[in-house]
C-alpha cells in the first residue's frame, strides 16, 4: 500500500513537472514569436535546451578560465627561466586555435633551440616548429603584436638553415612584421630592439654578401649603426633594463661609432645583468670578452 501511495505520489510529481515544462515551452515559444515576428521558422526552447544553453555557457566560461590560468603559470615560467619546464607545458596545447598559447609555443620552442645543450639536429627542428607555431599565431591573430614579434623572429631563424639568398629574401618581411608590431603595440620595447638589432646586421653585412644581396635583389636591404642605435636607445627609453641583450648591443653598436666611453658603460651594464636564462649568460660572457678588448 505503502508502495503504491510512493508510486502514485511519484507519478504526479513527473506530470506535473512535465506539465510545467510544457506550459513553460508554450510560454517561451510565444514570446519570441511576439518579440520576433518577422522570423518564419521558429524552434520552440524548452527548458531543457536553455539548461544545455547554460551548461555550455558554463562549460566555455570554465575552459577560458583555465585557459587564463595556464597562459599566468607560463608566464610565471617564462620570467623564471624554466625553458623546459615551459616548454612542456605548452606543448599541452600545441593544437590550439588561440594565438595567444601558439606565440608562446613559438618562442618556448625557440629558447628550448638556444640551449647549449641541444644538439645541432634537435635545434634546427625545434626552430622550425617554433616557426610553424608562430605563422598559425599569426593566421589566428592578425592584430596580435606578439604574433607579428614571433613571426618575424622565427622567420630570421629560419633564414639562417636556408641560405644568404633566402634570409636576404625574408629581411623585407621580417622588418614589415616588426614595424606592424610596433604599430600595434608602441610600448613593447622587445619589438623596437629586434629592429634595432635588425638594422645592424645590414650595417655590419659583410662586403661578399653585399655583392651577393645586390646581384639578386634591385635595392638590396642597407641600414647604419647610427640607425640599429636610435631603435636601441628608443627600447630603453621604453623600459629601462628590460633585456641583457639590448644593453650588449648598445655597447657594441657604440664600439663600432668608436665611442669608447659609451660603450664601456653599456657593456659593464650587461656584465653585471642579472644571468637567468642561457641567452643572458651569453650575453654576460661577449660583455667581459668586449670590455677586456676596450681596456686592452
Amino acid at each position: 500500500m505503502a508502495s503504491a501511495s510512493l508510486f502514485g505520489a511519484f507519478r504526479r510529481f513527473v506530470s506535473r513537472n512535465v506539465k510545467i515544462r510544457w506550459m513553460n515551452e508554450r510560454i517561451w515559444t510565444y514570446r519570441i514569436r511576439t518579440s520576433k515576428r518577422t522570423a518564419s521558422l521558429l524552434v520552440a526552447v524548452t527548458p531543457l535546451s536553455f539548461l544545455i544553453y547554460e551548461r555550455i555557457t558554463h562549460f566555455a566560461s570554465v575552459r577560458a578560465l583555465e585557459s587564463e590560468e595556464v597562459l599566468e603559470q607560463a608566464d610565471y615560467l617564462y620570467s623564471c627561466g624554466e625553458t623546459q619546464k615551459l616548454h612542456q607545458l605548452l606543448l599541452k596545447h600545441k593544437d590550439s586555435d588561440e594565438a595567444e598559447f601558439l606565440w608562446r609555443l613559438a618562442r618556448a620552442s625557440r629558447d628550448l633551440a638556444l640551449l647549449s645543450s641541444i644538439s645541432a639536429e634537435e635545434k634546427k627542428r625545434l626552430i622550425y616548429e617554433a616557426f610553424e607555431y608562430a605563422r598559425r599565431a599569426l593566421e589566428k591573430n592578425e592584430s596580435s603584436f606578439a604574433a607579428h614579434k614571433w613571426f618575424a623572429i622565427c622567420l630570421s631563424d629560419v633564414g639562417d638553415h636556408e641560405g644568404i639568398k633566402v634570409k636576404i629574401g625574408n629581411s623585407y618581411i621580417i622588418r614589415q612584421h616588426l614595424e606592424r608590431a610596433i604599430e600595434l603595440n608602441p610600448k613593447d620595447a622587445t619589438s623596437i630592439h629586434i629592429l634595432g638589432y635588425w638594422c645592424f646586421a645590414f650595417a655590419e653585412l659583410p662586403w661578399y654578401q653585399r655583392k651577393v644581396a645586390a646581384v639578386i635583389f634591385a635595392s638590396p636591404p642597407t641600414a647604419t649603426y647610427e640607425e640599429a642605435l636610435a631603435f636601441f636607445l628608443k627600447a630603453e627609453e621604453v623600459d629601462p633594463n628590460f633585456y641583457s641583450m639590448n644593453l650588449l648591443m648598445l655597447g657594441k653598436t657604440y664600439m663600432m661609432l668608436k665611442d669608447v666611453q659609451r660603450a664601456a658603460l653599456w657593456l659593464t651594464k650587461a656584465r653585471d645583468y642579472p644571468a637567468v636564462t642561457e641567452e643572458d649568460k651569453q650575453v654576460h660572457k661577449e660583455a667581459l670578452e668586449l670590455l677586456k678588448k676596450l681596456n686592452g
